[in-house]
């Protein structure tokens, strides 16, 4: 598992970034779906900061939360409707693949710490910090239909998510994970 950092909340620089990228994705990324479109949408989440090849694909309906923390090799592909929730770094080597409606979370709140806030207002963001983990999807990972990849996991070479399946601990290489709690079993 990848290290966990506590931020505690989202910075006022991240805010605006995020509000320059949101409209700059609703105007100029979103609109543009068809794969002639493809090296104009890696040229905008370049512009934005991601690492991504030109040999990559992002699906114009995928939602990239900030291209500065995304990382794409060749043969990667973020597809249809995948959300990328990634306020800590995603990382797709190569062949990866994300299928459609998956999530890819690198972030959640540490329940346990306090902050100060009133002790009557359980999960209140003031009261519970944000941490945040990178994700890992080594090479010739499959991440199927709407898994959903939790913060902190590695997905190891060649492994696959099956659809639907919820990952919270590592994958191993050559391993699949499958149903709602993320077995794994050797491939």
């Amino acid at each position: 598992m990848n290290e966990k950092r506590y931020l505690g909340h989202v910075t006022l620089s991240v805010k605006v970034r995020r509000a320059m990228w949101n409209i700059a994705a609703a105007v100029l990324f979103r609109p543009f779906g068809t794969k002639l479109f493809r090296l104009w949408r890696l040229a905008l989440l370049r512009a934005f900061g991601a690492q991504v090849s030109w040999r990559s694909e992002v699906y114009a309906s995928a939602r990239v939360w900030a291209p500065w923390n995304l990382v794409m090799a060749d043969g990667a592909t973020l597809g249809p409707d995948v959300i990328c929730y990634n306020q800590a770094r995603v990382v797709l080597m190569a062949d990866v693949c994300v299928s459609q409606y998956a999530y890819l979370c690198t972030a959640g709140h540490d329940l346990k710490r306090e902050s100060g806030a009133s002790a009557n207002v359980p999960h209140n963001n003031a009261r519970t910090g944000l941490v945040v983990a990178d994700i890992v999807l080594e090479k010739g990972a499959w991440v199927g239909t709407q898994a959903f990849i939790g913060m902190g996991v590695t997905v190891g070479e060649g492994a696959v998510v099956g659809a639907r399946a919820n990952v919270f601990k590592d994958v191993p290489p050559q391993s699949v994970a499958y149903a709602a709690v993320g077995h794994c079993a050797g491939l």
